[in-house]
């Protein structure tokens, strides 16, 4: 059964991510990056270096977001984004994305990318040696679909 998600489910899948694709377009290119993420039922907030996707928005600030939770092929929901590229740059702006960005729950084995300081997992109180640049994504609106189905098992003679 394919269907549409409501809005609770599709918050649901937001919250419950940490991983997604962010689409920006600019000079008559489009960019798709994986990026971890935190959601807090206004805004995703994100943190990167500087580079092609920080450029693009700046250029550009309209973009595109996609997460999906997988359980296997045939049960999924995937969730579509969109929203304005904020760069965040005030001192209070940064602290509130900071501690959104350290609150999500995260798996024990994680990329260097998702550390947002040395002394990783832990906070950190000084928040203004954090590297990088952090964002957000003001949702301006957002769709889900799901598929629900018996999942059918094929083996290869």
């Amino acid at each position: 059964m394919f269907g549409e998600l409501n809005n609770q489910e599709i918050e649901n899948v937001l919250k419950s991510q940490i991983i997604g694709r962010l689409a920006c377009y600019a000079d008559g290119v489009v960019y798709v990056v994986p990026i971890s993420y935190a959601y807090d039922g206004e805004y995703i907030y994100a943190r990167a270096l500087e580079g092609m996707k920080i450029e693009m928005m700046r250029k550009n600030p309209k973009v595109c977001f996609q997460t999906d939770k997988m359980e296997n092929l045939a049960n999924w929901e995937s969730i579509v984004v969109w929203g304005d590229f904020e760069e965040l740059k005030s001192d209070s702006e940064r602290d509130h994305a900071i501690k959104t960005l350290m609150e999500r729950v995260l798996p024990l084995i994680s990329s260097e990318t998702m550390h947002l300081s040395p002394h990783w997992p832990f906070p950190t109180e000084e928040t203004g040696n954090i590297e990088g640049i952090l964002f957000r994504i003001k949702v301006e609106k957002k769709t889900g679909r799901f598929e629900k189905s018996a999942a059918k098992r094929f083996y290869a003679s």
